[in-house]
């Protein structure tokens, strides 16, 4: 399959995407294809992006070795440092290129959903970089959770409107800023926060996010002379891991996306592993895997981390599922939790429970494939976590005993 090729003029990734939304909203989404699709081709607005990422969010981010960490996963543990990029993860990647295309369509209002935070405080500081107001809808329960970044949204100037009904989480966030945006689509737009939804922002947010991909391509290379045996990232909607996977569908390269069993795969409504346990449906306006009930209704998910609770799942990625190219697997919230403390404690650094899902997956590949190359991408910090992992995970039960300084 040419993986590259993708979407087809429909929006569709082989069985998955399109657009299915009532004639008038569909309308107002047409707009937002043809000019992403003109800007696509139009050199000027890359080069203002590139500038923007190097002179604003510090772009190139790192690509570090974990010497530590290697010694203890068994394996040669390399991160892509995503949480270094400005607002302390990968979402700033798509939020400033959406806003940008907001202002040359004449918006003058951004609108997103968010889960843990990270998507709307890169939104939030894309509207005031732009001169825009920003609206940001996210679950009750996950502005209970992630309340630093909370806090960042309001100082930055956006309206943080919580979502009351339901599971109050990332899905009744996206319901929400759906029916926000369906008020006034002339003068807003919606800029979903990954490669979710309908056409064409599975391939917007993508394209925007392979930066990702392309830079540590490079480095690597330039590192080691040669590219990583494993790449592994941590899938919600997928934005992440399709900017990392993409520069690298071509290439003898394992890839492995991971998704969150919660407190148990076999356990409905306590997990959100929906490439591993979902079926065919449509949710948000277009097809791809889902977390349903016998209804046909959402099914309830869990996840620790609040960015990775999403019941559907991108259509790309239920593409290179079906294709076998990308390998998806789950681990569970103790397994997380584990490997946010390893990190933090062998390496100081702190990642974000999003991320900590990948890590915590490496060290399963470590066991399977010791001394093996595996790249990493660390998409966020944990700065958001720390109040919610230190009250439901106690710091002193998981300190670490001196690891043995056996070389791999």
């Amino acid at each position: 399959m040419d993986f590259l090729s993708t979407p087809d003029a429909e929006g569709f990734f082989g069985s998955y995407g399109g657009s299915f939304l009532p004639a008038p909203i569909q309308k107002e989404i047409d707009k937002i294809t043809e000019m992403y699709l003109k800007l696509r081709e139009d050199a000027s607005f890359w080069t203002e992006i590139n500038s923007i990422r190097k002179h604003y969010q510090g772009r190139p981010t790192p690509l570090y070795y974990c010497n530590r960490l290697s010694k203890a996963y068994q394996a040669h543990i390399y991160l892509k440092r995503e949480d270094l990029n400005h607002t302390g993860a990968h979402k700033l990647n798509h939020c400033m290129a959406e806003a940008l295309l907001a202002k040359k369509m004449g918006k003058n209002k951004l609108i997103a959903e968010t889960g843990a935070g990270q998507h709307g405080v890169a939104l939030a500081t894309a509207a005031a970089y732009f001169g825009l107001s920003c609206e940001i809808h996210m679950g009750e329960v996950d502005i209970q959770k992630e309340k630093p970044n909370v806090d960042r949204m309001i100082v930055l100037g956006a309206k943080v409107i919580p979502a009351t009904h339901g599971l109050k989480t990332l899905k009744e966030a996206v319901d929400n800023a759906f029916e926000a945006y369906l008020k006034d689509p002339e003068k807003s737009i919606y800029c979903i926060g990954s490669v979710v939804g309908p056409h064409p922002f599975p391939m917007m947010v993508r394209d925007f996010q392979a930066i990702v991909g392309q830079e540590v391509h490079d480095q690597y290379l330039q590192m080691l002379g040669k590219l990583p045996d494993h790449i592994v990232a941590c899938v919600g909607g997928g934005s992440n891991a399709i900017g990392m996977f993409s520069a690298f569908l071509d290439e003898r390269v394992e890839l492995h996306g991971v998704e969150p069993a919660g407190k148990g795969i076999h356990l409905d409504g306590q997990h959100a592993a929906t490439l591993t346990k979902g079926k065919r449906g449509m949710i948000h306006g277009f097809k791809c895997y889902n977390l349903e009930d016998e209804k046909g209704e959402p099914l309830a998910v869990h996840s620790i981390a609040s960015g990775l609770d999403y019941p559907g799942v991108g259509p790309e990625h239920c593409m290179l599922k079906d294709s076998g190219r990308v390998d998806y697997v789950s681990v569970t919230d103790e397994e997380c939790i584990q490997a946010f403390y390893e990190l933090s404690q062998l390496e100081g650094i702190i990642p974000a429970l999003e991320s900590a899902h990948a890590l915590a997956y490496a060290k399963t590949l470590g066991t399977l494939d010791a001394g093996a190359n595996i790249l990493v991408n660390l998409s966020g910090r944990g700065d958001k976590d720390l109040e919610y992992v230190l009250k439901n995970f106690p710091a002193h039960e998981y300190y670490l005993e001196e690891q043995e300084s056996n070389p791999i």
